[in-house]
Parts: structure tokens; sequence; C-alpha cells
């Protein structure tokens, strides 16, 4: 196991990373976020990386290569690679979801790159705050992401 924070406040959503890519061979980040209604993900892509969302509790409206679905629990949604996607926890609460990246590299960078380490164990929602914009498109663009301006969430 990495010696370094499971834990982070990435974007007000609570993210544990049940694997880094440094811990399995460098072929995967598996990470569950526990993400606040209205909080998400901006309209962003990444080639290299594969992603793919399993919605464990709650809603979550997902924009992908200019197609828009509500998933909810039980639901998959992959992201097929460089494709333009967002997402962001829509209902009456917070949603729960799974992470999946491959090989996760760039994904492990941004968000421990961009996030607040929490406390071992911490479960509840951190305290909203506003994101440092300018650093994450910075972050996201030293990682090989590109965040797109004015693309619908």
């Amino acid at each position: 196991m990495t010696d370094r924070p499971r834990t982070y406040n990435v974007l007000n959503i609570l993210m544990k990373f049940h694997a880094f890519p440094d811990e399995v061979m460098g072929k995967y980040c598996l990470v569950e976020a526990l993400v606040p209604v209205g909080a998400g993900a901006p309209p962003n892509h990444h080639a290299g990386e594969t992603e793919a969302f399993f919605v464990l509790d709650g809603q979550v409206a997902f924009h992908v290569d200019g197609e828009d679905r509500v998933a909810g629990a039980g639901s998959y949604v992959p992201i097929p690679d460089g494709a333009v996607h967002a997402f962001q926890a829509v209902g009456d609460g917070p949603a729960r979801v799974l992470i999946l990246n491959a090989p996760g590299t760039m994904h492990d960078a941004f968000f421990t790159g961009i996030g607040t380490p929490l406390p071992e164990g911490q479960t509840d929602l951190p305290a909203p705050s506003e994101p440092d914009i300018p650093a994450v498109v910075a972050k996201a663009t030293e990682t090989g992401m590109t965040i797109m301006a004015g693309a619908p969430a």
C-alpha cells in the first residue's frame, strides 16, 4: 500500500482512493466519490485514459459526447477514450460513485494535485468552498487533460 493520504476533498467531492496505479502495477486507479448535489466535474476530455463510472447511490446527470442521461444506483457509464464528458449529482441527496480510470496515472496526479487531503476515515462531505479555477485548469493541462470552457454540464 502506498504511504500517502487516501481521502481528499476534490472540488467539494469526498474522494477515497481504493487503489492508486502504483499499487496495481500501473493498471488503474479506483476511487469512491461522495458527490453533493450540484457538484461534479466540468466538461473535460483526456486521451490515453479510459474512464468509467458505476453509480452506487443517488442520481448523477452525465453529458458524454453530446448526449445527456441521468444514471441511478446500479448504472454503469463508460466514457470512450478522449470523449468530452461531464457529470453532476442531481436529486434529493448526494450520489456515491465508483470511478475507474485506466491506467489512472493522469487522474491520480490530477485528483491528488487539486485535492486537499482529509483525515483517514472521514465519511462526511467536506464543507463546500469555491474552487480555484485557474489552479484546476493549470493542473489539468499539466496532467494531460483539457477542461472545456462554456460547454454544457
